[in-house]
């Protein structure tokens, strides 16, 4: 039993440590020009995702937001092809026409992201619906932040859930912001959690920079939500340390030594320290964070050798059929 308990531990850590390096090879990679358009991080908020997705099976659904390299590696996704899709090459998981902000995986239940905020509430609740019409067990996960709660979509979404009573779990990332709007200046109520309760659903507060405490809520919520209970939303309070978008300069925020706060309670720092007090011994920690900075780094060298999408592959995966290039705009 303490081995399985150790080796579901450490999965955890090695999750978060994917996370973390992999958004901080991103930013650097961005600052240099190689990835195009914007790079929204989820460096600090990993406890949240991987603890939350560490409740599913690998056959549950679950939809991310436009903050999305987190989401899919919490669920398991392998880093080769979500580097190559950051860089927009032919090996990327969306063959180089998603870029950052529209990452899936099907092969661990990764349904994608958008960039629109709250879009992926209807995704996850009409996952959920197909679940419950095919008399599956599976469940879907919908990550979404604190400014997503004011979304049309959000409040169908929680409404049409908790009348049909779906299984789904709503989980709200709150991290004090909208892009740069503070949460107590767009919510009328201290916590989102608040809202569950106009929709008759159950919902809980967990601290969202503790991975054991997010995996042990959630797991609560799959577990109602898998033996027909329906819906739950669970609000984790995280932080992220970056702004909205990197390498683009602040947007009218300014967040003072508040970064600085967050930092003391980092979910690898402090997990770090919980698998140490659990005897686990600082050598094997050391290895998985050296194992980790390997396949982050074979990650990049693997979407820089990799080909960009020819031209003629432009409409493909969007329209039933290839449409030609136009011959006056084929290279």
């Amino acid at each position: 039993m303490t081995d399985r308990v150790n080796d579901r531990s450490l999965e955890k850590y090695r999750r978060m440590q994917r996370i973390r390096q992999f958004e901080d090879q991103a930013e650097a990679i961005h600052a240099a020009g190689e990835i195009p358009g914007a790079l929204h991080t989820y460096a600090g908020q990993e406890a949240s995702g991987v603890g939350a997705c560490m409740a599913l099976r690998t056959d549950d659904y679950m939809v991310g937001t436009h903050r999305s390299h987190g989401h899919p590696i919490a669920k398991g996704a392998k880093l080769r092809p979500l580097m190559a899709e950051l860089l927009g090459k032919a090996t990327g998981i969306c063959k180089g026409k998603g870029g950052s902000m529209h990452l899936s995986d099907f092969s661990v239940g990764s349904l994608g992201e958008t960039s629109i905020v709250g879009s992926g509430i209807p995704v996850a609740v009409g996952a959920a619906l197909g679940c419950k019409m095919q008399g599956l067990d599976r469940v879907s996960l919908c990550f979404f932040g604190d400014g997503a709660t004011n979304e049309g979509a959000w409040h169908e979404g929680m409404n049409l859930a908790a009348v049909w009573k779906l299984p789904v779990i709503f989980l709200c990332e709150n991290n004090g912001y909208a892009v740069s709007t503070p949460a107590h200046a767009a919510l009328p109520v201290k916590d989102v959690a608040e809202r569950a309760a106009a929709y008759a659903m159950p919902s809980a507060i967990v601290d969202g920079q503790d991975v054991d405490a997010v995996e042990i809520e959630v797991a609560k919520a799959v577990e109602r939500a898998r033996t027909g209970g329906g819906p739950t939303l669970v609000e984790t309070k995280t932080y992220r340390y970056a702004d909205h978008a990197v390498n683009m300069g602040r947007i009218l925020l300014d967040r003072g030594d508040e970064v600085d706060v967050w930092r003391k309670r980092d979910p690898l720092t402090l997990y770090r320290a919980r698998l140490i007090e659990r005897g686990i011994d600082d050598a094997l920690i050391d290895a998985i964070e050296r194992e980790t900075a390997d396949e982050v780094a074979d990650a990049l060298a693997f979407a820089r050798s990799s080909p960009y999408p020819e031209q003629a592959e432009a409409f493909d995966d969007v329209l039933v059929d290839r449409l030609p290039i136009p011959t006056h705009l084929a290279a």
